[in-house]
């Protein structure tokens, strides 16, 4: 009777889960559609880019290329609630906040060791089918530079 009990505790907690996270349309793999998307020279592109649920987190996992054309790849794990969570996979001291203004939105900050370095929007379309995520910085230059990239859910 115990492992009937538990098991459907179990059953209805992954349940609830699942429909918190199936209703958030970020969730799932995007692909970089290049030529919808705009980058400045040197800009990194994030071919690849996966919103999974971990735990009562999200987990972010991007793939792409940087501005010389070597190979990159990066993880967040965190909530969207503005705070700073770690980003694994780059240099170190990376630090990323996702704050979710609507239900199809996200406001994005990155840092490096506390100094903000780029921020931006990233935007579910209301059919769920496309994803832009519009990224503004400044260079080593002084230089505004900025970045749309469009993507195709998978």
């Amino acid at each position: 009777m115990k492992v009937r009990t538990i098991a459907l505790t179990l059953a209805v907690c992954l349940a609830g889960v699942a429909v918190c996270y199936a209703s958030d349309p970020n969730m799932g793999t995007w692909k970089l559609n290049e030529a919808k998307s705009k980058f400045s020279p040197g800009a990194t592109k994030n071919t690849t880019v996966v919103y999974s649920p971990a735990g009562d987190m999200t987990k972010v996992t991007t793939d792409g290329t940087n501005g010389d054309g070597k190979s990159v790849q990066g993880e967040w794990t965190g909530k969207f609630d503005g705070k700073d969570y770690p980003v694994t996979g780059g240099s170190p001291g990376v630090t990323r906040s996702y704050t979710k203004v609507d239900g199809h939105t996200l406001k994005l900050t990155n840092k490096k060791d506390g100094k903000v370095t780029s921020s931006g929007t990233a935007v579910v379309s209301a059919d769920g089918k496309s994803r832009t995520v519009n990224l503004s910085w400044t260079s080593n230059e002084g230089k505004s530079i900025s970045s749309t990239a469009v993507y195709d859910k998978q």
